[in-house]
């Protein structure tokens, strides 16, 4: 099932399941940036949200806005009751530190999963799972390449793969070529997330009953481009961009009702 297909079905279910709740679950969205990408994707969660029945509200503050103020804002957001979950898009700008936002936002409020404490996962390892489990993919016993290892999507997708019990490596800048090499010719399923346009390419081997998971969103000239070349020869490849930020943004929805049902 193509992504798109699948987020659609997806999205029906929980639209009905929010239908039958007692009131509309509540996220808030922080903004501090007017990076393109980031005012893109928030774009694309209100619009989520509006499909969905949720109620959703962006607060935009000022790019001059301090450290101080933001936790501030923060606590309040942690305190209100009216509100299920909140998150405070990335980047941000270079006064203000990202994990000592990601530390102050309420494990119960993390919709993002980023918090050390949150019972949540990710949205991005969170919503490739589910897709893969979806597309009956095996992964128990199968050997799983993560080419990168940030705190957002290669350390958690790691983790996920490893609970359900794939042989598991992460790659990553300092990997030698060659090694880099052996795993992914060995490799049943590759997550890849490293910001490199057209890294995986033809100068690597593959199985042919491969499953690749591009992370990557790279804008060029001529338009995005994930971090894997088009149309490698592997039996399932994702897309970019129609691919996994669709499952990032549904997964963000998903974590949400999770709060919501954890409230009762």
């Amino acid at each position: 099932m193509i992504i798109k297909e699948y987020v659609k079905n997806k999205k029906i279910e929980m639209k009905n399941l929010i239908l039958n709740m007692e009131r509309r679950p509540k996220l808030v969205i922080v903004q501090i940036n007017e990076d393109e990408a980031s005012k893109a994707y928030i774009r694309g969660k209100l619009k989520d949200a509006e499909e969905l029945g949720v109620n959703a509200e962006l607060v935009k503050l000022p790019l001059d806005t301090t450290e101080g103020e933001l936790l501030k804002k923060i606590d309040e957001l942690n305190h209100d009751e009216s509100i299920d979950g909140f998150i405070v898009q990335m980047p941000l700008p270079k006064h203000i530190n990202e994990e000592t936002v990601k530390l102050a936002i309420s494990p119960e409020k993390d919709v993002d999963g980023f918090h050390p404490l949150s019972y949540l996962d990710p949205c991005t390892p969170r919503g490739i799972m589910n897709y893969l489990k979806a597309e009956n993919i095996q992964i128990q016993g199968r050997n799983a390449v993560v080419i990168g290892r940030s705190n957002i999507v290669g350390k958690p997708m790691a983790r996920l793969l490893l609970k359900e019990s794939a042989n598991v490596t992460i790659l990553h800048s300092k990997t030698s070529f060659e090694d880099m090499k052996r795993y992914i010719a060995n490799a049943d399923i590759i997550v890849i997330a490293i910001g490199k346009a057209g890294f995986l390419d033809r100068k690597f081997d593959y199985k042919e009953s491969a499953v690749i998971v591009d992370v990557g969103i790279n804008r060029l000239e001529d338009g995005l481009h994930g971090d894997a070349e088009r149309d490698l020869p592997v039996a399932l490849q994702t897309p970019v961009p129609g691919g996994v930020g669709l499952l990032t943004r549904l997964a963000l929805y998903e974590n949400l009702l999770t709060i919501v049902e954890n409230k009762k």
